[in-house]
Formats: structure tokens, C-alpha cells, sequence
């Protein structure tokens, strides 16, 4: 999986599970820890015993901050699930589950909307200080939108609350909103969302004291050096940052990175809930193609590769494995840039739309790993979710028209735009083999119709070239969950069409109408009325044309059968939600 952007006033919640730009994407209940309460509740009380267990995964991390605009992202919120802790996580089938160890929550008011949280007396940074006060204001800062400068991937929900009421060292406080919100049972800090407002002081040169007071008086020019640090400080370019700078609040810490090679985690010893099962793990970074290998050599004891015919067939042959396929919130989809393309032409992107073959592209990619597999004919709710088929009624069926591709209707569409032979430029994050080979039936395709349809794949897509809407179409997963929260900034009119203002709106599509619906979406709490709601959008969107969905992805995961407690997860917390329960016999 990969990463999402998004910035700025109108986007999509980070605290609350925004969607995460993915560059691949279950249950086995044999294996399957406690899912009640805390994330720790099941770890072994004694000190674990002497081992590591390395997984695998195709992109380097690259940031301890997943929060800001660039970097809100599976590469990095992957590995940070048991290092960053909060007072909810992802859990056992993707369900929203409060962790305990961190601290409680509970909604006090419906009117106004009002959540009362409480920090564990216990809950302590890896360098000593207590998490508190100063931290749950650095979080509503940066992710509010009320204190300009800061990068946030998401201000849906937090934007609607007011200024939590704290005070030096407390632990206490309450989420005030303004109207009603959807999900807010997601929408305080979670895991990874948190981070430590002592480095972000001593970076700026700020006191805790004079930290608090100026986030309370929303002071920007007074926070300008801890926005800097908050922003860019925390990226790691081949290295991790030194060690003082990325403390750790849940029970592994950073250890070691080597550049293009692994991520080194290790028990955190201030960790106050019960310790990890296994002392190390290690992410080795090892492309798609090469994990299977890696996995028959016990390179590695963990993969997740990007669903695929031949990859499942190399596992299914490894000896000692468990190979497992499951339901993910993780889509494919196609992307059209609004900005800077011949696809600002509706016509255009209709024509295109009629020749990408959906169908073939699902049978000869994703049925022989999933045989139900469908072409997706919504793009905001996963086939197996309950609701799927009464969105389809709601949004008119708008897909029916885009089944089966229509070469000689896109080609009049592309002959009466005077636009024959116009390049298209389809931009993905390389290596990929399924991706390359889903491109080329595109163009197989579409060529036919009139366009010259390129393969621009490239190793830094989503570093420079989507941020840059460097593309004309853009083929790319969004690694979600089930709350209609985090969904929402991906349609949203951006405020400013560049990497940190259009949000997860990466095309800067842009609908007025759409605006408003999201917004009532968000704030409609029942959820029997979501669905038409949802269902309104996805009608203007087929009729804009404004993404074109391919197919929902199937989890893909495998692992030595000697390992205990690995439980798959559909939502974007991955893999790793429960890594501290981890264990090898």
C-alpha cells in the first residue's frame, strides 16, 4: 500500500481513518487474538523470549509523521500502528476499537455533540514524559485548520470542534462540536495521530508553557518555527532522526533504518500495558515481485503483496505457509487530472471511460485470485459491506454505461473533439507487475479509439509526479475504512490545486453540489441516511465522469505457519495493527 495526500481546510479526517493512497492493498480466526478493549490485552505478561520476525513491504517508510499533507501514508502508517498509540485503532475486522492502555472516551452530550477523553495516568513517551495537555493541543492544532501553516492530511470533524480545554500536565479533556458529525467516534486522536509536543517545543524554542498559550490563542507567527518542525522535521530520508526526536508512546520504538533495506523496531521499556510479544521486528523493504521468494527463503516471515494470479500461485506452493484471502476497504481506480490534461474535456474523459476495459481487466488480473470478483460500480463502499447494493439503487446505476468497453463510441467522442491521436499519459507507482499489465490492456484498448495512450509508470509517482499532477490519468489503490468521513476530501473542491492544498483531491475535481452533500453527509449521524446521501454522489460522479473505479481489492496476505497471533486487517491499519502480539514458536 501507499500513501494519500491531503491538506487544507476542506479534507478528508485524519484522526477519523482518512483514505491512504495505496500501492497494493481478513480474518483467521484460528490465529485471532482478543478483539475487546485494549490493542495489548492479549500479549503475554512475562518477558518475551529472545526472536525476531521480519515482514515485508514494497515502499521505504518514510516519515514519522504520517499527518501532514505528503506524508499521510500506508508506508508510514503502517509501521507507526503500535509505535504511535491513541485512544482508538483499527481492530479486528477493521472495527473501531478503543484502546484502553492509552486511555478512555465517551460521548457526554448530543446536543451540543460532546466527547470527554481521559489520557491513561500511565501513559508516559519512551524518553519519560508524560503524555498530556500540551500533546492533545499540538494534535488539534495541526489537524483543525484553526492555527494556519500547519500540513494536515485531514481537517473533517476536527474543524467543527473547539479548543479542548486543558491545562499544563492535564489529562482530561472534551471535543466540543459545533453541529452534529458522523463519525466521531473516530474523530479523537487514534493511533498514530498523536504525537510529542515536548520535541516540537524544543525544536521552535518554546517553553511547554508558551507552547500552550499560544496554541490557545491560535498564534501562527508565534508557532512558526514548531509549524517548520512539525511539517518537515520528522522525515526520514534514508536514515531515521536521531533518537531523542521519535519517542515512542506504544510497545515498539524506532530503532534503526537502513536505507533501502528495513526498519528496525524494538520493545519500548517505558511502555506501561503488557510488553510485546516479540522483542524486535524488522520490515525489510523488497518489491512486489520478489516477496514470494523472499518468503520460500525465510528472508522474511510475512508478506502482503499486491493481489495477482501468479503470485498466489507461488505461495499457495510454499511449504510451511499459510496463504490467506480476504476482504480489504482498499480499491483500484483510474483518476483523471482536472487541472493540466486534454481530460479537462468531459468528452474526452467519456471516451475514455467507453474504452478502458473494466471487465477484462478484472478477469484476467483479479478473478483468478478472486473468482466474484466485479467490476466496482460505486467508488465509497466495498462490495462486502451490507450497504453496497442499496448506494447502487441510490446513485441511478451510472456504471451500466461503462461495463463493457464501447471502442467506436469513444472514437466518435474523440473524432467529433478533433482530438485523434492525442497523448495520454497513465502515471502509477513502479515496480508493478499487475498495474503494468492492467496499462497495457488499456492501451491495447484505447488506442483503437483514436488516443496514443502511454505507460508513464514511474518509481516516484506518488513523490513528485502526482503531487505535481504530472499525469493525465492516474492508476492508484485508496486504502480505506468503513467511516464515510475519510472518503469525503477525495471529491471536495480544493482550496488551491498543488501537493498541499488539493487534499486526497489529487485530480482537483471540482463540483459545488458535491461539496454540500459531503458536508451533509458527514454531518448525518443515522446511518439508514448515509445511503442515500452517498448514493447522490456517486451519481454525480459517474455523470462528471470524475474517477473511473476498476475493482475492490482482494487481501493477499502469507505467512510461516509458525508464527502466532498474524490476523489480516481490511481497513488501512494493515497487517500490523496487533504486531506487538506477534509470536514464534
Amino acid at each position: 500500500m501507499f500513501h494519500a495526500r491531503t491538506s487544507g481546510k476542506f479534507l478528508a479526517i485524519v484522526a477519523g481513518g482518512a483514505l491512504l493512497l495505496s500501492a497494493c492493498a481478513g480474518n483467521d480466526s484460528a490465529s485471532n487474538p482478543t478483539a475487546s478493549g485494549s490493542a495489548s490485552a492479549s500479549a503475554p505478561a512475562s518477558a518475551p523470549a529472545a526472536q525476531t520476525i521480519t515482514y515485508s513491504y514494497e515502499q521505504e517508510f518514510h516519515s514519522y509523521n504520517n499527518n501532514t499533507a505528503a506524508e499521510n501514508a500506508t508506508r508510514n502508517a503502517g509501521p507507526l500502528q503500535r509505535v504511535l498509540t491513541g485512544f482508538w485503532f483499527f481492530g479486528d475486522k477493521g472495527a473501531i476499537t478503543p484502546d484502553k492502555d492509552f486511555g478512555t472516551y465517551e460521548k457526554t452530550s448530543d446536543d451540543p455533540l460532546t466527547v470527554e477523553y481521559t489520557i491513561s495516568d500511565k501513559a508516559v513517551w519512551s524518553d519519560g514524559v508524560p503524555i498530556d495537555c500540551d500533546d492533545v493541543l499540538l494534535w488539534w492544532a495541526s489537524n483543525s485548520g484553526k492555527v494556519k501553516g500547519f500540513s494536515s492530511s485531514g481537517t473533517t470533524g476536527v474543524e467543527d470542534t473547539k479548543l479542548p480545554e486543558c491545562d499544563k500536565g492535564g489529562k482530561k479533556f472534551s471535543l466540543i462540536y459545533d453541529k452534529p458529525f458522523a463519525d466521531w467516534i473516530a474523530n479523537g486522536p487514534g493511533a498514530t495521530a498523536m504525537l510529542p509536543a515536548q520535541v516540537v517545543e524544543k525544536q521552535a524554542g518554546l517553553s511547554e508553557d508558551d507552547f500552550i498559550a499560544a496554541v490557545k490563542a491560535t498564534d501562527a507567527k508565534k508557532l512558526e518555527k514548531a509549524i517548520k518542525f512539525y511539517n518537515d522535521g520528522w522525515i526520514s530520508e534514508g536514515t531515521l532522526p536521531a533518537a531523542d526526536l521519535i519517542p515512542s508512546s506504544g510497545p515498539y520504538k524506532l530503532s534503526k533504518m537502513d536505507a533501502g533495506q528495513s526498519l528496525t523496531f524494538v520493545a519500548n521499556d517505558k511502555w506501561w500495558g503488557a510488553p510485546a510479544a516479540t522483542p524486535t521486528i524488522v520490515e525489510r523493504v523488497i518489491a512486489l515481485d520478489e516477496q514470494s521468494q523472499a518468503l520460500q527463503n525465510r528472508e522474511v516471515q510475512i508478506v502482503q503483496p499486491q493481489p495477482g494470479p501468479d503470485v498466489l500461485k507461488q505461495l499457495q506452493g510454499l511449504e510451511g505457509v499459510k496463504t490467506e484471502i480476504s476482504d480489504a476497504y482498499t480499491y483500484e481506480h483510474l483518476d483523471f487530472n482536472f487541472d493540466s490534461s486534454p481530460f479537462k474535456d468531459k468528452a474526452l474523459r467519456e471516451a475514455f471511460a467507453k474504452c478502458v476495459p473494466r471487465q477484462l481487466i478484472v478477469d484476467n488480473l483479479i478473478k483468478p485470485v478472486a473468482p466474484e470478483s466485479k467490476p466496482l460500480e460505486i467508488r465509497n463502499v466495498a462490495p462486502f459491506q451490507s450497504n453496497y447494493a442499496a448506494v447502487i439503487a441510490a446513485s441511478g446505476g451510472g456504471a451500466a454505461a461503462y461495463a463493457q468497453p464501447d471502442v467506436e463510441g469513444a472514437k466518435a467522442l474523440v473524432e467529433k473533439a478533433g482530438k485523434t491521436g492525442t497523448e495520454i499519459k497513465i502515471g502509477y507507482q513502479t515496480p508493478n507487475p499487475r498495474r503494468t499489465a492492467a496499462v497495457q490492456l488499456i492501451i491495447d484498448s484505447c488506442n483503437k479509439a483514436g488516443f496514443k495512450v502511454v505507460d508513464k509508470g514511474s518509481e516516484d509517482f506518488f513523490g513528485t509526479v502526482m503531487p505535481a499532477n504530472g499525469y493525465d490519468v492516474a492508476l492508484f489503490a485508496w486504502s480505506g475504512s468503513s467511516l464515510v468521513s475519510g472518503w469525503g476530501s477525495t471529491y471536495t473542491t480544493p482550496v488551491k490545486c498543488d501537493g498541499e492544498n488539493k487534499g486526497n483531491n489529487n485530480g482537483c475535481y471540482a463540483n459545488k453540489e458535491v461539496d454540500a452533500l459531503v458536508k451533509k453527509l458527514n454531518s448525518t449521524v443515522d446511518l439508514a441516511a448515509q445511503d442515500p446521501i452517498i448514493g447522490q454522489i456517486e451519481k454525480i460522479l459517474w455523470d462528471d465522469l470524475a474517477t473511473i473505479p476498476l475493482f475492490q481489492h482482494p487481501g493477499l496476505y502469507a505467512w510461516d505457519e509458525a508464527l502466532q497471533n498474524i490476523v489480516p486487517n481490511p481497513a488501512q491499519s494493515t497487517i500490523t495493527w496487533n504486531m506487538d502480539k506477534w509470536s514464534l514458536t
